[in-house]
């Protein structure tokens, strides 16, 4: 009875070890304000102020412009703040799950940090970003993501009704928000 016993414990702490009863943690999208919390001050670069400023963080609200509403209704799309073409490109998050809103999620906030870096929950905290910027944390392992022209291309592209052309170096400076070496 007692090796049946520890047998028992044994396969268990296994099975749960291995990863069978196991959850792996999903990143989910803490929201422009959730960012905004450690980006905003001058000091560590004020990335809030910069996104703030630039066209991503009025993206969903241009969709209820004149000009948006016309190139909707040439598409036969109603409402462009409703329509999944048009949301893909203008809003964070615009196909995720419910589940993976956090509290401070807001479609209002257009283009925010985390359609360009990934869901911020899992790379939120002071500690993972002092480690991260160590190099001791692989950035992709904690759903950060450095982006790319790739990254860009996915919305700037000749999908878009207004696409003109998209100069990679020139818009990555244009939106450049660092965080300052110490």
């Amino acid at each position: 009875m007692k090796f049946f016993k520890w047998s028992l414990i044994a396969a268990l702490v296994l099975l749960f070890a291995g990863g069978l009863f196991a959850q792996e943690k999903k990143a989910t999208y803490v929201g422009v304000k959730g960012c905004k919390t450690c980006h905003k001050k001058e000091k560590a670069g004020a990335q809030f102020a910069k996104w703030k400023k630039a066209k991503h963080s009025k993206a969903y609200e241009t969709l209820a412009s004149p000009e948006a509403l016309k190139f909707a209704k040439e598409r036969g799309i109603e409402n462009p703040q409703k329509a999944k073409e048009c949301l893909k490109c203008h809003v964070t998050a615009y196909d995720a799950d419910a589940s993976m809103l956090g509290k401070k999620y807001a479609i209002e906030d257009g283009v925010g940090c985390e359609s360009c870096h990934g869901a911020g929950s899992l790379y939120k905290k002071k500690k993972t970003m002092k480690a991260l910027r160590a190099g001791k944390i692989d950035p992709a392992s904690v759903g950060l993501i450095i982006p790319t022209e790739k990254t860009c291309l996915g919305c700037h592209n000749d999908e878009s009704p207004t696409f003109k052309s998209f100069d990679f170096e020139k818009m990555k400076e244009k939106i450049a928000h660092p965080v300052p070496e110490k």
